[in-house]
């Protein structure tokens, strides 16, 4: 019997699993559970917060505070990144400004942010709206550089006006550049909340990280690390399934369709 690739793929892939779980177990054997807990104790930990309902709760609240800002952020980052990119005068002023604020990580603001804006979420929100926004603005605006003057050129022989190129010719090249920066911020934005959570809440992963400290749960501090990979695994692959659905035509793709 012939096997296939993607049957390989699939071995090769529980393999490697199967590995890690192995050196996992291996190591907190050697370590102690209370430096390192092994898969059995972090999947009791993890169901404990499951049954009281701690885990999905706090998942919801650090999603919902992700989704909310990352959105806000790529929505004003785009139209801006258009702006800045198609006006020479503007771009002259704000790309020195941007290239000197985007070096300057979203938790270093995080004191500012609750004084300016409250303990409340909206601190949280803005603060993911800050680590989204420079991101998404600066590839936006690397795509607009990136399109062909022979583009704009051809289409401003042919009658048409500032408008339509920017329609019709600017935003379909600039549109995969957009996309990255959009799933690029993505995980920028899972950094910055877990940071806030940390320092200035009640409730998110972030908060569970954290606070597990006190108790000297390892396990639990084990289940929101995965937590947060599940998370951020899950909303990687549906955003780039819509962007493949929906922004195919435009030349994006998901990582999946680059499979061989």
């Amino acid at each position: 019997m012939t096997i296939t690739d993607k049957t390989k793929r699939v071995l090769l892939q529980l393999a490697f699993w199967a590995g890690l779980l192995a050196l996992w177990q291996g190591l907190a054997s050697a370590y102690g559970p209370e430096v390192l807990p092994g898969p059995a104790q972090t999947a009791r930990g993890g169901w404990e917060l499951l049954a009281d309902g701690t885990l999905p709760s706090y998942i919801g609240i650090s999603f919902t505070r992700v989704l909310l800002g990352w959105s806000l952020g790529s929505l004003i980052a785009i139209p801006l990144g258009l702006l800045i990119g198609r006006v020479g005068a503007i771009r002259a002023f704000a790309e020195p400004f941007l290239n000197f604020i985007r070096f300057i990580p979203p938790i270093a603001f995080i004191t500012l942010f609750l004084i300016w804006f409250g303990i409340g979420e909206t601190s949280k929100v803005m603060l993911i709206l800050y680590a989204t926004l420079f991101i998404v603005l600066l590839n936006t605006l690397t795509g607009v550089l990136s399109v062909e003057e022979d583009r704009i050129r051809s289409a401003r022989s042919m009658g048409a006006s500032d408008w339509q190129i920017v329609r019709h010719v600017v935003v379909p090249a600039t549109v995969p550049y957009m996309f990255t920066g959009i799933r690029l911020a993505m995980g920028t934005s899972f950094m910055a909340i877990i940071g806030a959570e940390m320092i200035a809440s009640n409730e998110g992963v972030g908060y569970l990280i954290w606070n597990s400290r006190l108790f000297f749960r390892t396990d639990w501090i084990f289940v929101g690390l995965i937590s947060l990979g599940l998370m951020g695994f899950v909303t990687d692959r549906a955003v780039a399934l819509l962007g493949r659905k929906l922004l195919g035509r435009y030349g994006v793709v998901s990582t999946g369709s680059l499979r061989r």
